[in-house]
C-alpha cells in the first residue's frame, strides 16, 4: 500500500474545507434547536 503524499495547499485547502463544513454543521444545528424550542415555548 502507497501513502499518497499531498502538497501543502492541498492539505491545507482540504483541512479548512472540513473546518468550514464543521462549523456550518453546527450552526445549523443550534438554529434548529432554537427554532424548535421557540416554538414550543409558544405553544405552552
Amino acid at each position: 500500500m502507497s501513502v499518497v503524499e499531498l502538497p501543502g495547499t492541498t492539505l491545507l485547502a482540504t483541512v479548512a474545507a472540513a473546518l468550514l463544513l464543521f462549523v456550518s454543521g453546527g450552526v445549523i444545528y443550534l438554529s434548529a434547536v432554537e427554532w424548535r424550542d421557540r416554538r414550543r415555548r409558544k405553544r405552552d
